[in-house]
Protein backbone atom coordinates (compact mmCIF):
# COMPACT_ATOMS: atom_id res chain seq x y z
CA UNK A 1 0.00 0.00 0.00
CA UNK A 2 1.32 3.34 -0.96
CA UNK A 3 0.00 6.80 0.52
CA UNK A 4 0.47 9.79 -1.43
CA UNK A 5 -0.35 13.77 -0.90
CA UNK A 6 0.31 16.70 -3.58
CA UNK A 7 -0.25 19.59 -1.20
CA UNK A 8 0.19 21.49 -4.35
CA UNK A 9 -3.66 20.40 -5.52
CA UNK A 10 -4.53 19.30 -2.10
CA UNK A 11 -4.91 15.76 -3.00
CA UNK A 12 -4.66 12.18 -1.12
CA UNK A 13 -4.03 9.25 -3.57
CA UNK A 14 -4.10 5.76 -1.32
CA UNK A 15 -2.87 3.26 -3.83
CA UNK A 16 -3.97 -0.44 -2.73
CA UNK A 17 -2.67 -2.31 -5.87
CA UNK A 18 -0.61 -1.33 -9.11
CA UNK A 19 -2.82 -2.84 -11.63
CA UNK A 20 -4.73 -1.20 -14.49
CA UNK A 21 -7.67 1.19 -13.44
CA UNK A 22 -10.71 -0.07 -15.77
CA UNK A 23 -13.38 2.17 -13.81
CA UNK A 24 -13.77 4.65 -11.28
CA UNK A 25 -16.32 6.00 -9.48
CA UNK A 26 -16.88 10.00 -7.70
CA UNK A 27 -19.08 10.70 -4.73
CA UNK A 28 -18.86 14.14 -3.07
CA UNK A 29 -14.88 14.25 -4.24
CA UNK A 30 -14.14 11.03 -3.70
CA UNK A 31 -12.42 8.53 -6.34
CA UNK A 32 -12.50 5.21 -6.17
CA UNK A 33 -10.79 3.42 -8.92
CA UNK A 34 -11.34 -0.43 -9.43
CA UNK A 35 -9.40 -2.72 -11.71
CA UNK A 36 -10.99 -5.04 -14.18
CA UNK A 37 -11.71 -7.72 -11.26
CA UNK A 38 -13.88 -5.62 -9.61
CA UNK A 39 -11.21 -4.92 -6.62
CA UNK A 40 -10.63 -1.68 -5.46
CA UNK A 41 -6.98 -0.71 -6.93
CA UNK A 42 -7.02 3.06 -5.37
CA UNK A 43 -8.91 5.97 -3.65
CA UNK A 44 -8.58 9.10 -3.75
CA UNK A 45 -9.52 11.95 -1.79
CA UNK A 46 -10.03 15.64 -3.40
CA UNK A 47 -9.54 18.72 -1.19
CA UNK A 48 -8.35 17.11 1.81
CA UNK A 49 -7.21 20.10 3.87
CA UNK A 50 -10.84 21.43 3.80
CA UNK A 51 -12.72 17.97 4.57
CA UNK A 52 -9.71 17.54 7.50
CA UNK A 53 -9.67 21.08 8.91
CA UNK A 54 -6.27 20.76 9.77
CA UNK A 55 -2.91 20.23 7.60
CA UNK A 56 -2.96 17.26 5.97
CA UNK A 57 0.89 17.00 5.94
CA UNK A 58 1.13 17.67 10.01
CA UNK A 59 -1.35 14.89 11.04
CA UNK A 60 -0.37 11.86 9.16
CA UNK A 61 0.54 9.02 11.46
CA UNK A 62 0.60 5.40 9.92
CA UNK A 63 0.30 2.70 12.02
CA UNK A 64 0.93 -0.85 11.11
CA UNK A 65 -0.89 -3.60 13.38
CA UNK A 66 1.74 -6.08 12.26
CA UNK A 67 0.36 -8.36 15.07
CA UNK A 68 -2.94 -8.69 13.88
CA UNK A 69 -1.96 -8.86 10.13
CA UNK A 70 -0.43 -12.03 11.42
CA UNK A 71 -3.31 -13.07 13.18
CA UNK A 72 -5.09 -12.85 10.30
CA UNK A 73 -2.71 -14.74 7.72
CA UNK A 74 -1.82 -17.69 10.16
Amino acid sequence: MKIEYDPKHDIMNIVFIDEKIVESNEVDGIIIDYTDDKRIASIEILDVARRMKIDPMESMNIVIMKDIVEEIAG
